[in-house]
């Protein structure tokens, strides 16, 4: 009885950091939820199988990254362009702006900022590089998990995990660098900006960009640096419980559907 009402405790203590890092696998609010649930009923299945060789949360967290890579290992992983075709599709999608027109009008979480979209877009792109970087890259560096407990969830060994936190830090750098007009102004991708100018038609993109760490520090030629500033809006902002959580996950529900058919086709 003592070890169940420990897990409900855990578990509604970290649900929210639970759902915003599934929802960053899965761009699903569907499947996030049903992973979710699947985590709550495994782990009170199974709770005297466990014995305390990690926290409770470490458990949790392993419960529902397994559960995120069966349903995610099969399908595809996406472009490093995604944002360029979810871009074209939308434009193309009268019913998508009016939808998320009478969402930025009349909801509470309909807001439109642009660190808000900075995370979306982090969402995005990190599904472009392989699925196990990708986990361990939110697990350290958006949910602050010590290696060693990151080998615990990713059943891995220790150096194999910071060699996946390496190389999906440099391939993210890789990514932004060549397209993110916010960091680089050679960049391809205005999205922010663009986005901005709809949904906010009397707010100075520039001077939102100014209040925004990052992109102060674009000129810094420490890329890595610029990596921790994005990674640190990613970490600060719940995609369920923001002020922009309703209009970003009605966009994120679009490119899912854009990249399915994308994937589908190609």
């Amino acid at each position: 009885m003592e070890n169940i009402e420990n897990l409900n405790q855990e578990f509604e203590k970290c649900r929210s950091q639970l759902k915003a890092y599934i929802l960053r696998i899965t761009t699903s609010k569907e499947d996030t939820e049903d992973i979710i649930q699947e985590t709550y009923l495994k782990s009170h299945k199974n709770i005297n199988s466990f014995r305390g060789d990690s926290s409770l949360k470490t458990w949790l967290f392993t419960i529902a990254s397994n559960l995120a890579k069966d349903l995610m290992r099969s399908k595809k992983r996406w472009p490093e362009n995604v944002t360029d075709i979810c871009k074209e599709a939308a434009m193309g999608n009268q019913a998508f702006f009016q939808e998320a027109m009478q969402i930025r009008m009349s909801s509470s979480q309909g807001n439109f900022e642009i660190k808000e979209h900075i995370s979306f877009c982090f969402t995005c792109v990190s599904k472009s590089i392989p699925l196990e970087h990708q986990l361990v890259l939110l697990l350290k560096e958006v949910h602050a998990f010590k290696v060693k407990e990151i080998a615990t969830i990713m059943e891995l060994t220790e150096a194999m995990v910071k060699y996946y936190l390496r190389t999906a830090r440099s391939k993210m750098v890789e990514i932004y660098d060549h397209r993110c007009s916010l960091i680089n102004k050679t960049g391809v991708c205005h999205q922010c900006t663009e986005l901005n100018g709809i949904f906010n038609p009397k707010q100075k993109a520039e001077e939102e960009l100014r209040k925004i760490e990052m992109v102060k520090n674009a000129d810094n030629p420490d890329k890595e640096h610029l990596m921790d500033l994005r990674l640190k809006i990613v970490e600060d902002l719940d995609p369920f419980s923001s002020a922009a959580a309703e209009l970003q996950l009605h966009h994120l529900q679009h490119n899912n559907q854009v990249m399915k058919n994308h994937l589908k086709n190609n």
